[in-house]
């Protein structure tokens, strides 16, 4: 049985030494401004490439809108 994380409430394959920038690319997500979290924690813009997401993790992208 393959292993799956949440992304955004939405089941998705789990694979080794999957990052946040795969996750991104792989759901197409191109908006500069986002917020991520990996199980309730913060993930900065810099550890994108290099943090490696746990198998059955709750992960949520959430795009800031900012305007005035």
């Amino acid at each position: 049985m393959k292993n799956k994380i949440s992304v955004n409430n939405e089941e998705m394959d789990w694979e080794e030494n999957l990052t946040i920038d795969d996750i991104l690319k792989k759901k197409k997500y191109s908006f500069k401004m986002l917020v991520v979290k990996v199980n309730g924690k913060l993930v900065n813009k810099g550890e994108y490439k290099t943090f490696v997401v746990p198998p059955d993790a709750d992960v949520k992208i959430i795009h800031l809108i900012s305007g005035g």
